[in-house]
């Protein structure tokens, strides 16, 4: 007999300001070390160490040891779907300083996670239903499939389809945007294109950052598909 989810020790473990500052870091797809992640949650490594023990014990991060450091990651998709659906609900912070621009370059183009949010991930995502390469499933309005016209589209592109269909989470999927309030790309589909814009220099990410810059290459080629970058 199944047991019911825990929802109130997951509700406590992510509601503490520490523990949900270190998810927050972890949205930028890289592993990180418990050190990197004290100094951006802003406690001391004892402290970190125990909320990284929290958050480990309750399956929401894994660890892996390289050489003298131990690094953490999501320990899987569905982790970092969740805290993108709390920055969607999250009220604004308040603060002195003027009010966040529509052209901010978090808003513009961002990762998330590991597949590409903003207006750039949003306006690929609708760039891919207007050409008719991605459809919904049957039953499920969330999950998506490449048409054949995708397919050979995608992978006229370079994207090798089949290693994304080979991964072990779902192949494509609608992730809502939090800044854009529309949906962009997710799952193995979307993380692979992210990687093929970044290894053929279309777009550069940010150093210890989500924030992502179309480049100028990236701005010939994003035309040609019919996306020019705003």
């Amino acid at each position: 007999m199944n047991a019911e989810p825990d929802l109130a020790r997951i509700a406590a473990t992510v509601g503490d300001p520490r523990r949900i500052q270190m998810l927050a870091l972890l949205m930028e797809g890289r592993a990180l070390t418990a050190k990197e992640l004290a100094l951006g949650a802003g406690v001391e490594p004892a402290t970190a160490t125990a909320h990284l023990k929290r958050l480990l014990e309750d399956g929401l991060l894994e660890s892996a040891s390289q050489g003298r450091h131990k690094y953490f990651r999501f320990a899987s998709e569905h982790v970092a779907q969740m805290v993108e659906s709390l920055m969607r609900v999250a009220p604004r912070r308040k603060a002195a300083a003027a009010p966040a621009r529509e052209d901010e370059p978090i808003r513009a183009a961002r990762y998330c996670y590991d597949h590409l949010a903003g207006s750039l991930g949003t306006g690929l995502f609708a760039l891919m239903l207007r050409k008719g390469w991605l459809q919904g499933l049957a039953g499920d309005a969330k999950q998506l499939e490449l048409t054949p016209k995708g397919e050979k589209a995608l992978t006229l592109l370079g994207l090798d389809l089949q290693s994304a269909r080979d991964r072990r989470r779902q192949f494509a999927c609608r992730c809502l945007d939090w800044s854009e309030r529309q949906d962009h790309l997710g799952g193995a589909l979307g993380a692979a294109l992210a990687e093929h814009f970044k290894a053929s220099r279309w777009i550069d990410r940010q150093k210890h950052s989500r924030v992502v810059r179309v480049t100028p290459l990236g701005s010939e080629g994003f035309t040609r598909l019919g996306l020019p970058p705003g």
